[in-house]
């Protein structure tokens, strides 16, 4: 801290403090695209080398960088992007943020406050446009807040069920001066994240544990952002209960796992969902029941008492009623479940005609396919991927037919692995939040699944990945086609294919090539393994790997919207 020869603090600009409690905050790397009203920052930012900043080329490209980098390393993630169309460009990433609870703070610069309000160049309210869609947001109007407001964004965006936190800027407030001092902590009146865990709850779940006879642990992304992976696999093996994970819970379970039955919902497995219908107990572990896993709400799991445990109260009983509803952290609630159960050794009863009637499901093999010679089935290039890969990869995805063939058939051990847009199902995001994971580890293999509609919406991105020399594997499962949406026109519009062909596509091995990567087609069956391998053992290279699959395949199975969970189209 700068200091004069009177001891007195020295004032120094808002921009300066900004980056001071960047620094503070132990903030390694930021995600940004410059504009006037952010310049004062990025000035400040060249001056020092504590925070490296990464240059995308969309702001949507940066919230998705930084929802990569948070979710691969449950770090917060940090954005700074200009006033505008600055802001706007990133409330798509935002939005994405906030519906998978992903800790990010989005810095945005603002018009001078003298000028808030007359419709200045590049003024837009971000506070009022992003309200619906974060966990919450400030505007600075005096440089002496900006060093607790920042503190209080981070805080925010961390704590409890986690979040994007916006933080707007107003371009006089970076160069007024002032004193610089970062709390060590904050506390806000309306805001208490620490719920403590109530032992009535605990014993009325143990003993519906200890006394049902068809269970099902359902667990969710809540268990990876409580870091409660280890514990809620070490309850589960020791009940012998089958678990069934959400598509952002994939991974808080081992995937190789005897007792996992695969991904549950709409494109979840026959097993999965046929327990989910039938079981007399449901253990919800940080999920949201939310209607792509619910299907029709008054047919999902009729027989059975619901534990539900979040972090979030307002998640408890929102889309189903919650028998047993148990707020708190994930980790605390398994921790304290395990202490009843575990440590005093209790046994549940027997399930053995459970798992018999689970593994009769199980023959159905409802993510199977049949690989000819001919044409490449989508399908087959994940399975070949997860084999050589042996399941050690990051991977992103971005969102249709692709992500969920790679939620199905590339199975995650570990959590923090699969990285993708869940609720707001957002095309674009995978080739950004791949450069955030591969950023936030750059030692590890990372590739992202994607289709030629989706990896079109952020390909510019691309250009990013050569400055910072980011070696992603891109795995494009191009059918002509946005597949998902060509689907559903199968299903429920009688062929009628409007609008989803992806005429005029471009050579995609010659755009990545001219981006300064690598690009590869492929095909033939045959050479799908070969091209793989190659492209693993470019370590140090961007390779882009388009495979030309089966435009007929679709995902199966499928429940259609309004259906109950038993009612699923298997082929």
């Amino acid at each position: 801290m700068t200091q004069n020869t009177d001891n007195k603090q020295l004032k120094i600009s808002g921009a300066e403090i900004f980056v001071k409690c960047l620094e503070a905050e132990g903030i390694d790397l930021v995600f940004g695209y410059p504009g006037g009203a952010v310049l004062h920052i990025y000035d400040e930012l060249h001056k020092q080398n504590k925070v490296s900043h990464i240059l995308v080329r969309h702001e949507q490209g940066a919230v998705h960088a930084a929802e990569g980098y948070a979710k691969s390393s449950q770090k917060t993630g940090v954005v700074l992007v200009t006033s505008g169309p600055g802001a706007t460009n990133a409330i798509t990433g935002i939005a994405d943020a906030y519906m998978d609870s992903v800790p990010i703070v989005v810095f945005t610069g603002q018009v001078r406050t003298a000028l808030i309000g007359n419709d200045a160049f590049q003024e837009v309210d971000t506070v009022g446009i992003t309200r619906s869609c974060v966990k919450h947001n400030f505007m600075i109007t005096d440089v002496h807040d900006m060093a607790e407001t920042i503190k209080k964004a981070f805080y925010v965006a961390s704590t409890g069920r986690p979040g994007p936190v916006v933080v707007d800027i107003p371009k006089d407030i970076t160069e007024d001066l002032c004193e610089f001092n970062y709390p060590e902590s904050v506390s806000m009146r309306s805001y208490n994240p620490d719920i403590k865990v109530l032992d009535d709850d605990i014993d009325l779940a143990v003993k519906s544990i200890l006394s049902c006879e068809k269970p099902v642990i359902y667990a969710g992304g809540g268990v990876i952002n409580s870091n409660a992976s280890q514990e809620l696999t070490d309850l589960a093996k020791y009940l012998n209960f089958p678990v069934t994970n959400t598509l952002m819970g994939l991974g808080c379970f081992p995937g190789n796992d005897e007792q996992f039955i695969q991904m549950l919902g709409m494109h979840g497995s026959y097993e999965a969902n046929m327990a989910m219908h039938d079981c007399d107990l449901l253990i919800a572990v940080g999920a949201r029941f939310d209607d792509r896993i619910t299907g029709r709400l008054d047919k999902f799991s009729p027989d059975a008492t619901v534990i539900h445990i979040d972090v979030d109260p307002s998640s408890i009983s929102k889309n189903i009623k919650a028998h047993i509803p148990i707020v708190g952290d994930v980790k605390d609630a398994v921790n304290q479940i395990s202490k009843k159960i575990v440590q005093k050794n209790l046994k549940p009863k027997n399930i053995d005609k459970w798992w018999s009637q689970i593994n009769e499901w199980r023959k159905k093999d409802s993510f199977g396919y049949k690989q000819g010679k001919e044409i490449i089935k989508p399908q087959y290039v994940v399975d070949r991927l997860y084999e050589i890969t042996k399941g050690d990869a990051f991977v992103t995805s971005d969102v249709g037919q692709h992500q969920m063939w790679a939620a199905q058939l590339y199975k995650f051990h570990k959590p923090n692995r699969w990285i993708n847009s869940g609720g707001l199902g957002t095309m674009g995001f995978g080739l950004p939040s791949a450069m955030g994971t591969q950023l936030a580890n750059p030692d590890s293999l990372v590739c992202c699944i994607t289709g030629e509609a989706s990896i079109q919406m952020c390909i510019q991105e691309l250009s990013t990945c050569m400055q910072y020399g980011l070696p992603i594997k891109i795995i494009n499962l191009n059918n002509r086609y946005m597949g998902m949406v060509r689907q559903w026109q199968e299903f429920f519009y009688e062929k009628r294919y409007a609008m989803s062909y992806m005429d005029a596509l471009p050579d995609f091995v010659k755009l990545a090539e001219s981006y300064g990567h690598i690009g590869y087609k492929i095909e033939n069956p045959s050479d799908v393994d070969s091209a793989i391998i190659e492209a693993l053992n470019q370590k140090d290279r961007l390779v882009f790997l388009d495979f030309i699959t089966d435009q007929d395949e679709n995902v199966f199975p499928m429940i259609a919207t309004g259906e109950a969970h038993n009612k699923m189209i298997l082929s």
